[in-house]
């Protein structure tokens, strides 16, 4: 893809995305994820998402890559593997313990991805260890605190003001921590998750405009 991934524009001094860019980025994984899940009698999981495996084409629209390890279900199967595939960090509790893959196991990922994407945080970075996740860092961080975790090349942009963005900001921190749960079944589905998203992405243009 002309634009190279997701992880690039992260991690790379030379770019910088802004709220509505990232925001209209994991709009469209949602907007692929669910038409993964929920697009055929016979569900798709992706089994590995993760900021590298996120193209970029050359209007920035994000696209999903990568589909070595998927998975193709029956209605409202779920699969045990013996041997977990997939991304240290980007891997369901249940999927790291015990191999069982559902489609839940992308909405985890996608929300571990979405922290990500808005705090310029790895979930293999140093300060996450034994049970200090990149979960619960969120968690602890919420709502009060949220403008300390987020990027700051995000805080110290130009659009829109403080308190729009941390309403923004708090909105989809509350989102990934709705997908990111232990419990697979108190997880958001990816029709749901791309319906909050692209509410969070109108009240946020609608306020900083």
């Amino acid at each position: 893809m002309p634009n190279g991934n997701l992880s690039k524009w992260l991690y790379s001094c030379d770019y910088c995305l802004n709220i509505t860019q990232r925001l209209e980025i994991m709009i469209n994984v949602a907007s692929a994820l669910e038409y993964l899940h929920h697009g055929y009698t016979s569900p798709i999981v992706h089994c590995d998402l993760k900021p590298s495996n996120i193209l970029l084409d050359e209007d920035m629209v994000a696209h999903v890559g990568d589909f070595d390890i998927a998975k193709l279900f029956k209605e409202d199967q779920i699969i045990s593997l013996s041997k977990t595939l997939g991304t240290i960090g980007y891997i369901a509790p249940e999927y790291g313990s015990t191999g069982t893959i559902s489609t839940m196991v992308d909405v985890y990922s996608y929300g571990i991805m979405l922290i990500e994407t808005f705090t310029k945080k790895k979930p293999t970075d140093n300060i996450f260890v034994e049970d200090f996740t990149m979960r619960r860092w969120v968690f602890n961080s919420f709502p009060d605190a949220i403008m300390h975790i987020v990027d700051v090349d995000v805080v110290n942009g130009v659009e829109g003001n403080i308190r729009t963005k941390e309403s923004c900001f708090t909105s989809i921190m509350e989102l990934a921590l709705e997908c990111t749960t232990d419990l697979p079944k108190e997880r958001l589905n990816m029709k749901d998750v791309l319906i909050r998203l692209k509410k969070i992405k109108i009240e946020f243009c609608q306020c900083a405009n």
